[in-house]
């Protein structure tokens, strides 16, 4: 899953679009995107907006555990259907995503992390059975007192890293990278997905449909990259097949399960698996 699109959830007619628009997932807003003087609205229309067969899977993201509007949010996510999963915001600890999950049994829970708190505890978080983690990025550069853009993106490395690491730890996805909040800058996107896929993110949230195929085309294997897989994949079938015990690439890189099971997952990317 390479693609995220939030959608505020006061406006059906945009989650309608957003269903249509190429992302692999759509998440409809219920937090940010949203005014307190329409989040009543907005959760009246979750039910019109996602009654119908839906092409692609979709979150709602709530407000957060605390907030006046989050046990309200979780009643109406419960008259959807059951796939239909929820995007946490502000996870400090495994209680808040356990909070949820009493709520809505059965239902997967993604959590985001947004706090220092949150990355001091994101491997905690990451093991509560939850479906995935994601950073937040903006409340996270405003506690940490990081810069908006480019200029804040060297601060926030080694906590990129640090949920990557999480995330495999606990066995799961490897996670998408925050949104980009300046949608007119699609140079300043591509260099920060390319820095992402660097660090071992498998994907990005959008906050516009303009940005999808950037996204797309950043975090999608390239065409050497695919090669050079499927070359890894071949020369070890030939080796299984003659008995060999030892595989060296042409280039001299001597290949082991790990550089294997890596060239698998670039293969299934690029054919628009699950990684």
């Amino acid at each position: 899953m390479l693609t995220s699109l939030y959608v505020p959830g006061d406006r059906p007619d945009r989650v309608a679009k957003a269903l249509k628009s190429g992302a692999d997932c759509v998440i409809v807003d219920l937090e940010d995107a949203v005014a307190p003087s329409h989040k009543q609205l907005a959760r009246e229309s979750l039910a019109e907006a996602l009654g119908g067969e839906l092409p692609v899977p979709v979150q709602v993201r709530v407000n957060a555990r605390g907030s006046a509007w989050h046990k309200d949010d979780l009643a109406a996510v419960g008259e959807l259907k059951a796939d239909i999963g929820v995007r946490l915001p502000k996870v400090n600890g495994p209680d808040d995503v356990a909070a949820v999950q009493d709520a809505l049994p059965g239902r997967d829970v993604h959590a985001l992390i947004e706090t220092a708190i949150g990355v001091e505890r994101a491997f905690d978080i990451a093991r509560a059975d939850v479906a995935s983690v994601t950073l937040g990025e903006a409340d996270l550069r405003a506690e940490l007192g990081l810069a908006a853009g480019e200029a804040g993106e060297p601060g926030l490395a080694w906590v990129r890293s640090r949920l990557v690491v999480a995330a495999a730890a606990a066995r799961l996805p490897a996670p998408q990278m925050s949104v980009w909040a300046d949608v007119k800058d699609m140079d300043g996107l591509a260099r920060s997905c390319a820095a992402g896929k660097a660090l071992g993110f498998a994907g990005r949230s959008a906050i516009h449909p303009a940005q999808l195929p950037v996204i797309r085309d950043a975090f999608r294997p390239t065409e050497a990259e695919l090669a050079r897989a499927q070359e890894i994949i071949d020369r070890v079938g030939s080796a299984e097949t003659d008995g060999a015990g030892t595989v060296v690439l042409d280039d001299g890189t001597f290949l082991d399960a790990a550089m294997v099971r890596g060239a698998r997952r670039t293969v299934r990317v690029g054919r628009g698996q699950v990684a």
